[in-house]
């Protein structure tokens, strides 16, 4: 497979997906992933480890702009971040498909509707097996087919946990997850909530369309492959060539087609360092005419929730079953959208201790065997000037936070929620720039080639056999985790493939 047909670079959620998507059509691909499968060892379910020790952190850093570096929460493994995703699979609203007003600004219509876009949806959560249910959550969108497994079970604090939502009047849900309990469990007693995948417990990027893909003889994974940059044709009309490294030996390849879902942050940086066609109009870097590859970076405001009761000792396991979307429209009161609210984990003192240093251990193992604990996710808004640089080797982040207003809006109903559930203590904390893992909409794909960099099927407005399908191309990263999303415009990107440009 010297110069395959199709080239996909990146394992994650798109790459692989739109890789199931194209299997069986007679095309020979490549898919490149610049990590290596993630091995089965004590260290995948040790919390110190994962945790405190960072083992499956990457080595690289990042900076802020301005010059401070950090080293970011990126995962470079066959299969992408999903291999520590917490494997939720849930839909955007229907209302997030059209321009929404927040507290902090508008989001933005998508280039198409829900009803269109929903069954895709439907492909997406049988491809990851989905178990969940539907009738709960009064924000569900319309869903042609039903969920094929039931949800993930309560645990019994957690059981406690929906009695006393409901208690309020309020709608709490079970999750839509990836998850098959019963062979998680028997792999090791832990929760799944940013614990690498080494077995068949979660369905991941890996474990469910990669796998599907990879039956198809013509289809082959090559892993150690850190690509460099793409080269534009003299035209500058198409992708040329793929330059990368394997192990430290320079290679180049030449496919028909390149698909480039490396994930919001590394897709952008790959575009952004390849060298400008020779008839390249404004912008740096290639698919960039509107200069806007690298902007609109999004990434969830959101914080940890802590509900403690030293009355009553949490022995959940893994807790991760429940959501709560009653302020995900509005905030209770006729206003503007908050966001949604959904279980952590089970985290452990372990897991404090890595944010919290200072405290005696034994104190940390208290408070996280008295806690219930959530995260309360808002939508971030797209902004030209929050955005993903490149300046030399470095890749720079500058994040412009946006809509805060509403996460200060839901911690504070949702303490006051948790406080008449019975918690007297109650605890939160943002997350940071450190945790990207809902990084979206670096390359974003829209009607008019003047203001987006992909078409409608992530198609790049500037080279005709460039498509770019991972978290970058959403226009609005709502408030709720992407996944699913991604994975159902990997689908539909791949049937307009099999009907533009392998049917020919």
């Amino acid at each position: 497979m010297t110069n395959p047909d199709i080239v996909i670079i990146g394992s994650g959620i798109g790459g692989a997906t739109i890789a199931s998507g194209l299997a069986g059509s007679g095309a020979s691909i490549l898919m490149l992933e610049r990590g290596e499968p993630l091995p089965a060892t004590p260290h995948a379910r040790d919390t110190r480890s994962i945790f405190v020790d960072g083992h499956y952190r990457p080595k690289e850093m990042w900076r802020e702009a301005g010059g401070a570096a950090f080293n970011p929460g990126n995962y470079y493994y066959v299969g992408g971040n999903s291999k520590f995703y917490g494997a939720v699979l849930i839909r955007y609203r229907k209302e997030d498909f059209s321009a929404m007003e927040h507290f902090g600004g508008a989001s933005p219509a998508w280039p198409f509707s829900y009803d269109e876009f929903e069954p895709w949806y439907s492909k997406a959560e049988q491809l990851f097996r989905v178990r969940g249910t539907l009738g709960e959550d009064p924000t569900e969108p319309f869903h042609s087919i039903p969920y094929a497994y039931k949800p993930v079970p309560d645990e019994t604090p957690i059981a406690r946990a929906r009695a006393e939502l409901k208690g309020l009047g309020l709608h709490p849900a079970s999750l839509p997850l990836g998850v098959d309990i019963d062979t998680w469990l028997k792999e090791g007693r832990t929760g799944w909530d940013a614990f690498p995948n080494t077995g068949q417990g979660k369905m991941d990027a890996q474990t469910a369309p990669l796998a599907a893909a990879l039956k198809d003889s013509n289809i082959r994974l090559e892993t150690g492959c850190y690509v460099e940059y793409l080269e534009a044709a003299p035209d500058g009309k198409n992708i040329a060539a793929i330059h990368y490294r394997q192990k430290g030996e320079a290679k180049k390849v030449t496919p028909k087609l390149v698909i480039l879902s490396a994930g919001a942050v590394n897709s952008a940086v790959i575009l952004l360092r390849s060298p400008s066609s020779n008839n390249g109009k404004g912008g740096k870097g290639l698919a960039n005419r509107s200069d806007q590859v690298g902007r609109n970076f999004m990434n969830h405001n959101s914080s940890a929730m802590l509900a403690i009761d030293p009355r009553r000792r949490n022995d959940a396991v893994y807790q991760k079953t429940l959501m709560l979307n009653d302020y995900y429209l509005s905030d209770g009161k006729g206003g503007k959208p908050l966001g949604n609210v959904q279980l952590l984990g089970k985290i452990d003192g372990n897991m404090l201790k890595a944010n919290v240093k200072t405290m005696p251990r034994f104190a940390l193992d208290y408070m996280a065997g008295h806690a219930v604990d959530w995260y309360l996710m808002c939508e971030d808004l797209p902004d030209p000037e929050s955005r993903i640089m490149v300046d030399g080797k470095d890749i720079v982040m500058q994040w412009r936070r946006s809509n805060m207003q509403s996460l200060d809006g839901l911690t504070k109903v949702m303490r006051e929620n948790f406080r008449a559930c019975g918690y007297p203590i109650v605890l939160s904390r943002p997350f940071d720039k450190r945790t990207p893992s809902h990084q979206c909409g670096t390359i974003k794909m829209g009607g008019d080639p003047a203001t987006s960099p992909l078409d409608p099927f992530c198609r790049s407005f500037d080279h005709q056999n460039l498509f770019v399908v991972d978290g970058s191309f959403l226009p609005t990263s709502a408030a709720v985790n992407p996944a699913l999303s991604i994975a159902a415009q990997a689908l539909r990107v791949a049937e307009h493939i099999r009907k533009s440009e392998l049917a020919a």
